[in-house]
This record gives structure tokens, C-alpha cells and sequence, in this order.
């Protein structure tokens, strides 16, 4: 097999090895049990959301939809990478097959990218609700919602395809070692050996398009959420408005610093440690 000598595999069709947390291997199973308890609570947290929320009626509101949209995508984006990752800080089980790395890379980004656009609707949400709330029903009926659902799927779906197959029809070996605990985009492209410039800018290209588009938006949202809200004479008003965009506020930090960090260190962060890089990308 052509350069097995170097740790290199032709075609890319052996399985990848995934490092984990790179330098801090002999710690793997400490690390693992904070990961595996904040998987365990992210299932049960969302799973109980989604419960409560089928079963009140009183929740079937384009606020608590959007929600509840959130919750299954943190659920399909956590099982995603948290079984693999446990996976190898506990039993030792680095190896992914080829296809299997590509598909994990595909759910990981589609649904990373659907969670920025419901990020987005529901800064929408809150704009209509504060700044048109007599028309708050007519604007956001439960179709409609459904449609901006439906829409952040297929948004995510399509921009993500040409990852893998980009990948897939590479005509070059790979180096069989990925240093992270997941097949994430940039760290599989910087496993090839061959001309990955078509590959590094279609990723850039795509996160530039997501993070631009939809923090843009939600900036611009909330900049007219303020205008209005300080407008509002009363100030127990002024505070009930700001309270309700407060837990979204925190859910935006929550998503976007860590996805931008990782964004950067790929690019420019070359003199961060690369545990940082991988414990803050795996949390």
C-alpha cells in the first residue's frame, strides 16, 4: 500500500485515526467523564423539553416551536460527535472508516449550520414579538414557522454536499491520523496530501456566507429590538422586553464563540495549543 511507510493511505479508502485530545492521551479517560456527563444532560434536558413542550398546549407557540427546533438539533448534533468521542477516550477506539468519517463530517456541519439559521428565526421571533406585537400571530403563524424550519434544513443540507464529495473524489493519498475527536472539515482536508485549494475555499467560503448572513441579521434584529424597547416609557416594560431576549442573547454566545474560535485557530491561530483548540471544539 503506497506510503504506509509515512502513515499515508492511497485513495483514502483505509480508515482515519482519530487522535482525541492531542498531548493529553495518557488523561483521556478524566477528560471523557465531564464530556460523557454534559452528553448524558444534554440528552435528558432535551428530550424532557421536547415532552413538556408536544404535551402543554399552551407552548405550541412560534417562540416554543423554535425552541423545540433547537432541542432536536442539539440532540442530532451531539450524537453526532459525543458517542465517537467517548468512544476513544474510553475503550481506545480511534478508528473510523473512510465513509463513516465523511458522513459524521456532513451531519456535523449540516446541523451546525441549521443551528445558526434557528438561532436567526427565533432573533426574528423576538423583533416581530417586541416591535409588531399586535401582528405577532398573523406574521409568525404556525405554517410559517414551519416553513423557516423547513427552510434552515435545506439550507444546511445543500451548502454542506460538496464537502464530502470534494473530498471523496480527491485523487490522493491521506495521512491516516486526524488529531481531534471528530471528523470535522478543515481537520480531514489538512489530512490530504494533494491540492486542497478548491476544498479550503468552498469551507471558507460557506462559513463566511453563514456567519456574515446570519449574524448580520440577528445584529441587525436586535439593534431595532433596542430602538424599540428604549423607546417604552414605562421602565418595568423596557425590562420585560429585554428579559425575554436574555436567554437568547446567551444561547447566541453559547453557539457562535466557540464555532468562530475554531473557525479562526484553523486559519490564523497557528501558536494555540492544540488541546484548546480540540477541548473547545468538542464541548
Amino acid at each position: 500500500m503506497a506510503g504506509a511507510g509515512n502513515g499515508t493511505v492511497s485513495l483514502g479508502r483505509a480508515p482515519f485515526l482519530l487522535l482525541g485530545v492531542p498531548g493529553l492521551e495518557a488523561f483521556h479517560t478524566w477528560i471523557g467523564i465531564p464530556f460523557g456527563l454534559m452528553y448524558a444532560l444534554t440528552l435528558l434536558g432535551n428530550v424532557g423539553l421536547l415532552l413538556v413542550i408536544k404535551t402543554e398546549p399552551a407552548l405550541h407557540t412560534p417562540m416554543f416551536l423554535f425552541v423545540s427546533m433547537l432541542a432536536l438539533n442539539d440532540l442530532v448534533l451531539s450524537t453526532a460527535t459525543a458517542p465517537k468521542m467517548l468512544s476513544i477516550m474510553w475503550r481506545g477506539a480511534r478508528e473510523i472508516g473512510f465513509v463513516a468519517c465523511l458522513l459524521q463530517m456532513y451531519f456535523i456541519h449540516t446541523f451546525s449550520i441549521v443551528e445558526s439559521a434557528i438561532l436567526l428565526a427565533m432573533a426574528v421571533d423576538r423583533y416581530v414579538a417586541i416591535c409588531h406585537p399586535l401582528h405577532y400571530a398573523a406574521i409568525l403563524s404556525n405554517p410559517v414557522v414551519a416553513k423557516m424550519g423547513l427552510a434552515a434544513a435545506a439550507r444546511g443540507a445543500i451548502l454542506v454536499v460538496p464537502c464530502p464529495v470534494l473530498l471523496a473524489r480527491l485523487p490522493t493519498c491521506f495521512r491516516r491520523v486526524i488529531p481531534h475527536t471528530y471528523c470535522e472539515h478543515m481537520a480531514v482536508v489538512k489530512s490530504a496530501c494533494g491540492d486542497t485549494t478548491v476544498n479550503r475555499t468552498y469551507g471558507i467560503c460557506v462559513a463566511l456566507l453563514v456567519v456574515t448572513l446570519d449574524l448580520g441579521l440577528i445584529v441587525g434584529s436586535y439593534a431595532m429590538i433596542l430602538r424599540a424597547v428604549f423607546r417604552l416609557s414605562s421602565r418595568d416594560a423596557r425590562a420585560k422586553a429585554l428579559g425575554t431576549c436574555a436567554a437568547h442573547t446567551c444561547t447566541l454566545l453559547v453557539s457562535y464563540v466557540p464555532a468562530l474560535f475554531t473557525f479562526l485557530t484553523h486559519r490564523i491561530g497557528k501558536n494555540v495549543p492544540p488541546y484548546i483548540h480540540i477541548l473547545l471544539a468538542s464541548a
